[in-house]
Order: C-alpha cells, then sequence, then structure tokens
C-alpha cells in the first residue's frame, strides 16, 4: 500500500506483475479483491480471466466457498465460464450453499434461477437435482427443475422461457470453428461463397454457399446457427437474411430487416441479434434493429447517437461497443456503448487512433481493435481496452495491413481474417496471442480475396 500511496508506480507494477504470475484457483478470487482495492486494473482483469477460465477448480477453494452471495451470483450468471456443462455450475452453487446450509439454504432459488438449468441432461436433472433435498423442500426451485424438464419434453415452449436460461456459455478459450462468409475475389465481385477454419487443424473447407452473394456482410452466431444479414451484391444493398444449419450444411431464408444496409456492425447479445449502422446506398445510417430468432421478427431500437458506417461492433462486458467508422464526411475515432437493459447509449473513451473498416472483438476482460482505413493510409496498428482503466493502449500491430478485415476470438486467441491492403484483397489471416503479444500467420482463406464476414460456432460440450 505504502507504494500505491507514494504514487511510485514502478513499484506497484512489480507488484502486480509477482502476483499475476502467481494466479492460482485458491488465491486467485483474493488476489482479485486485492487488486479492485488497489486499482490494479492489469492484474484484476488478469485474476477475472483466470477465474472464469478455472471456474471448476476455483468453486472447489475455500475462497469461493468464503464467497457472499453477491459475488456467487455473479459468478454463476458469466457467460464465460469455462464448463464442461451446465451440471458443473450447479454443483458449485449446492456446495457453495451447502457449506453453511442454514444461512444460505434461503439463497438457492436466487441461485438456482441464474443458473441454465434447461441446459443439463434430463437425466441429471431427474436423477441428481430434483432429488436433492434442499431442492426438493423448496417450492421456487421445483419450479425451475420442472421450467428445465419441460425444456426438453415440451419443445414448443422454449421460446417463452428467459433467453439466458438457455444460451450456451460460451468462454473465448473453448474452440470454435471460424465461418467466413461470402466477401470478394480478386476481380471485387461480391460472392456467396462460405468456408470454415478448425483453429486447431489450421485448414480451411468448403461449405455450402449462400443463396446471395453478399460481401460487407453482417454475421451473427446464435444456438449454433450462423446468420448471413443483409451486405451487397454488387448492384444492390440488401435487407435480406438467411441462415445456415452446420448439421446439415443448409442455407434457409429467415425475415429480412425493416432496412437495407451493408457495412454494418452484428452482434448477439442475451440471445438477440443487433445489427448497429451501416450504409443503405444513400447515406451512413444511425439506426439499430434487433432480432429475435424466436419470433423471426425485427425490432428497432435507440439510435446511435452518431451515423456509423464500417465501424467496429462488439459484445464487452454485456454492453454492445461500436467503435470508429465514418458518416461519408469524417472517420470516427469515438466509441460508444449501448445497454441493452434501458436502451440507451453512452460514450466510452475514443480510440487512439480514428480508422473505420477495422475489425473488433473482445476476449476475456479486454476488447480488441486491429487495421482499417484512418482517412490517409491502410493500418495495421492494433489496440486494446480495459474498462477498468477507460482506456485504450497500443498492442504489437499485425503484419500486414489490414482494411475491411474480420476480427474473431476462439481458442483463448484473436483471428484475423482477409482485408485490403491498399493494392490487393487478402486471403491470408494472423492470429494473435495475447499471451506473447505477437500475431502468426495462419493458413489462408482457400476460397475467398478479402472482405468476409465472420462467426465463430464454438464446439461445446452440453
Amino acid at each position: 500500500m505504502g507504494a500505491s500511496f507514494l504514487q511510485l508506480q514502478s513499484i506497484k507494477d512489480a507488484c502486480c506483475t509477482f502476483l499475476r504470475e502467481r494466479l492460482h484457483p485458491k488465491n486467485c478470487l483474493g488476489v482479485r479483491q486485492f487488486a479492485e482495492t488497489m486499482m490494479c486494473a492489469v492484474l484484476y482483469d488478469a485474476a477475472n480471466s483466470f477465474i472464469h477460465q478455472h471456474f471448476v477448480e476455483v468453486s472447489m477453494s475455500e475462497e469461493f466457498l468464503a464467497l457472499p452471495l453477491e459475488d456467487v451470483l455473479e459468478l454463476v450468471s458469466r457467460d464465460e465460464l469455462n464448463v464442461k456443462s451446465e451440471e458443473q455450475v450447479f454443483e458449485a452453487a449446492l456446495a457453495w450453499v451447502r457449506y453453511d446450509r442454514e444461512q444460505r439454504g434461503p439463497c438457492l432459488p436466487e441461485l438456482l434461477s441464474n443458473i441454465r438449468l434447461p441446459l443439463c441432461r434430463p437425466q441429471f436433472l431427474s436423477d441428481r437435482v430434483q432429488q436433492d433435498d434442499l431442492v426438493r423442500s423448496c417450492h421456487k426451485c421445483r419450479d425451475l427443475v420442472d421450467e428445465a424438464k419441460d425444456y426438453h419434453l415440451m419443445p414448443e415452449r422454449r421460446p417463452h422461457l428467459p433467453a439466458f436460461r438457455t444460451r450456451p456459455r460460451c468462454c473465448t478459450s473453448i474452440t470454435g470453428l471460424i465461418y467466413a462468409v461470402g466477401g470478394l475475389n480478386s476481380a471485387g465481385d461480391s460472392l456467396n461463397v462460405v468456408e470454415v477454419f478448425d483453429p486447431i487443424a489450421n485448414r480451411w473447407e468448403k461449405c455450402h454457399p449462400m443463396t446471395t452473394a453478399r460481401s460487407r456482410v453482417g454475421v451473427a452466431v446464435v444456438n449454433g446457427l450462423l446468420y448471413a444479414i443483409g451486405g451487397y451484391d454488387g448492384q444492390l444493398r440488401l435487407s435480406t437474411v438467411e441462415v445456415y444449419n452446420p448439421e446439415t450444411d443448409t442455407w434457409t431464408r429467415v425475415r429480412s430487416m425493416n432496412s437495407k444496409r451493408s457495412a454494418m456492425g452484428t452482434v448477439v447479445l442475451d440471445g438477440q441479434i443487433y445489427v448497429c449502422g451501416g450504409y443503405d446506398g444513400n447515406s451512413s445510417l444511425s439506426s439499430v434493429e434487433t432480432y429475435s430468432p424466436e419470433t423471426d421478427k425485427w425490432t428497432v431500437v435507440t439510435p446511435m447517437s452518431s451515423s456509423r458506417s464500417a465501424a467496429g461492433v462488439t459484445v464487452f462486458e454485456g454492453r454492445i461497443y461500436v467503435s470508429g467508422g465514418h458518416d461519408g464526411l469524417q472517420i470516427f475515432s469515438s466509441v460508444e456503448h449501448y445497454n441493452h437493459h434501458t436502451a440507451t447509449w453512452h460514450p466510452a473513451a475514443g480510440m487512439l487512433n480514428k480508422r473505420c473498416r477495422h475489425g473488433a472483438a473482445s476476449l476475456g476482460s479486454k476488447m480488441f481493435v486491429c487495421g482499417g482505413y484512418d482517412g490517409s493510409g491502410f493500418l495495421s496498428i492494433a489496440e486494446m481496452y480495459s474498462s477498468v482503466a477507460d482506456q485504450w493502449c497500443l498492442i504489437v500491430p499485425m503484419h500486414t495491413r489490414r482494411s475491411r478485415v474480420s476480427l474473431v476470438a476462439s481458442c483463448g486467441r484473436l483471428y484475423a481474417v482477409g482485408g485490403y491492403d491498399g493494392q490487393s484483397n487478402l486471403s491470408s489471416v494472423e492470429m494473435y496471442d495475447p499471451e506473447t503479444d505477437r500475431w502468426t500467420f495462419m493458413a489462408p482463406m482457400a476460397c475467398h480475396e478479402g472482405g468476409v464476414g465472420v462467426g465463430c460456432i464454438p464446439l461445446l460440450t452440453i
């Protein structure tokens, strides 16, 4: 503490580095609390990511069993938990309750309501959850178990369940297959081609093509299905949407957007697809639409504070962040984020560099942007954002200048896919490892020459 009070930042940083290198499932919760007290943003983020990555081991520690209710609720609610199945989250919560059964027993209904019981196996629900004496003695708990069983027995009722309870968790360190959708060929023509990349095998394979050629297309993944939204077919901006099922290798049309748009940002939050801004053929847009896969309906929500085409859009810490882009006259460095609970937009710290047509993605407790165009040149520079510090910092640049690049997270790493370097459309791919702060070339796309939309379908065991 003396180092902090004396503003000896170098000593403080050294202490944080020392603790970060010694994170362990038995001490990470205490380290996170210490980091928060000392306002060590880097250490706090590292501990938080470690907790999510090693949740099962952490839940067996004395520190976890000593947590207050609000901290346990926050943990079991996180999408980022690295668990093989939801059953592990249930066992962790139940162990916490049984540690002080008399005081914590009344907390069980609130805990179970934040666990995704419908994603447990039916046999586990019947043989383990339903038979537990704490669950059997609580009416609210029994109702939650019945709801989870109905999810399996009566699929027609699934649309009526709270979306977060049926949404698979997606730890960014878990392997996901990366799909490159649409984009351009070397002549600049829009494509309907789709290919998939396995990060472990470092190999691309061709998939069934879309029904429509689409460049500057929005891509989203919900419940293992991949949505191709809007874009440009070489003549017109599109409002149409089609969805890909990787199990059947087929595309199906769904409801079109309210507005035609290309070069928009597309993300998924609480099981809903959001498209932000873009270009309709006449002007850049500030409008935002959200799509419910359950109802097949698009709804217009609060517009952004600025019209933004070719912005970077990603979900980070439960908010939609929109960075940079342009309005047809100027390129932005500004950033705003959307709170979907209050339907309001708020400013965040601006990027260090203005840019449009860049890639944006979140990984663990950080948000990243890379590449793009700043009005005078094509960029290789990349930045990282911490919400704790509310500031951006530079990371090592990519090897290649990339405008119209797509950025996606898988296996705890970031993949920059395709783009345009000022002379040629790119099929190359670079992978960023945050542990080493290095970019590495991966296998290039086989069928594309840049300008693709990307989505990652996680390979989760449920």
